[in-house]
């Protein structure tokens, strides 16, 4: 006996796969324990998957595993009983009951059949299995061998077991990546997409809308000058048009923000929190800091579009709902871990989160959420550290810098 699992444990070595196991266990044990179907089944919670050498039947042929519950040896597989053993398992109730997975046997002609489990540490994994057409070919004396073949087995089809789901779990998260990093490009688009809509209406209403507002004010202008007619009568519709005009630049401005475009991200941010909080509208107080070494206008026009509107939302979010006497905005270069960060900062000195009102941000917060995972920004939000306001930081790892000489065409 232990010359033959001597045998067996060399047939064992190197085998990288359940299914080549099984067929060089099956070579070495049909002298000494004869068969015409050997199978292990190995347990994945309540389900079960089979491998089979010699006869190959539904158990293994079918792709999806099958319920334990549904299997002829699950009072095996279920540690109800320390072994299973038929001289014909075509006639044995034991083997046949309602909803079980049984037809096999019928269909292979399997009759003899020796079943136990797989164990390891006392748990049961799994269960081995041997099995012959003919009649009453195993009795007793055959139990204590095929314990001693899986109790070698066991280890060695848990390892696989372990390898296994340990390569299914890097192939699922390799797709979940894949799977997240193509919708984050689609959506990132899209934004794009929409960004550039956006501008195209900004320029419509520029190029036409507010030109004819701006001739209209000049035409009541005029009439404000004739004599026929109160200039009292006129006032309220050239005062009504004068504010339409100034709210329309300032929707065309967000629309189509010209300074971003033409200076960079840090000029744009300053003119946006000129325009919004400086222009007599507001008692809000806000400060500008620029502390980037310029890093922030080598990125790409259209991350530095979503860096822009990650702050126009936060400043508004603050500005309408915080009720902060100051803003301020920063922009920092830091050095993280061997790597470059651009952090942009967006504080006030509001009432933060402990207050109704904060439930009417919450649909900002995620705008802003969304923007940062679409360009791969690591966005955090939290009450300052001296307890006054809101603190929201974006981290971006900027593009290692190109060595000299790269890119030239040298």
């Amino acid at each position: 006996m232990f010359r033959r699992l001597l045998h067996v444990s060399k047939a064992l070595a190197g085998q990288l796969d359940f299914q080549t196991a099984i067929q060089a266990v099956s070579d070495e044990l049909q002298d000494v324990l004869p068969h015409d179907h050997l199978d292990v089944c190995i347990l994945r919670r309540d389900m079960h998957v089979a491998y089979e050498a010699g006869a190959h039947t539904d158990w293994s042929l079918n792709e999806r595993p099958h319920p334990v519950e549904g299997s002829p040896i699950r009072a095996v597989l279920l540690g109800e009983t320390p072994f299973m053993m038929t001289g014909d398992a075509m006639v044995d109730p034991r083997f046949h009951f309602a909803g079980a997975f049984a037809h096999p046997i019928l269909d292979a002609a399997l009759r003899s059949r020796i079943h136990v489990p797989l164990l390891v540490r006392g748990e049961i994994i799994g269960a081995f299995s041997c099995s012959s057409r003919a009649r009453d070919l195993y009795d007793e004396a055959d139990i204590p061998f095929a314990r001693h073949v899986a109790d070698m087995l066991a280890p060695y089809f848990f390892a696989l077991r372990a390898t296994e789901d340990a390569r299914r779990l890097a192939i699922e998260e390799a797709e979940g990546r894949a799977r997240e990093e193509a919708f984050r490009e689609g959506a990132l688009r899209l934004t794009e997409e929409l960004e550039r809509e956006r501008q195209r209406i900004g320029m419509d209403l520029h190029d036409l809308t507010l030109a004819d507002l701006t001739r209209l004010l000049r035409h009541v202008e005029r009439l404000r000058g004739e004599a026929a007619l109160a200039p009292d009568m006129l006032e309220p519709i050239a005062g009504g048009l004068g504010r339409c005009i100034r709210e329309l630049r300032e929707i065309i401005d967000d629309a189509r923000p010209n300074i971003l475009q033409l200076f960079g991200l840090a000029e744009g941010i300053e003119d946006f929190l000129g325009r919004a909080l400086g222009g007599g509208a507001t008692t809000i107080a806000w400060r500008f800091l620029d502390r980037s070494e310029g890093c922030v206008e080598d990125l790409a026009e259209p991350l530095r579009v979503a860096l822009f509107r990650i702050v126009q939302e936060a400043v508004n979010n603050a500005a309408h709902h915080a009720e902060p006497s100051l803003i301020e905005v920063e922009l920092r270069r830091e050095r993280r871990g061997g790597a470059d960060f651009m952090l942009i900062e967006i504080r006030d000195d509001g009432i933060g989160f402990a207050s109704l009102q904060s439930r009417k941000r919450v649909g900002g917060i995620r705008n802003m959420q969304t923007r940062a995972r679409l360009v791969g920004a690591q966005f955090q939000i939290q009450r300052r550290t001296d307890g006054r306001g809101t603190a929201v930081a974006l981290f971006l790892e900027l593009p290692p810098p190109v060595p000299a000489g790269e890119g030239s065409g040298a």
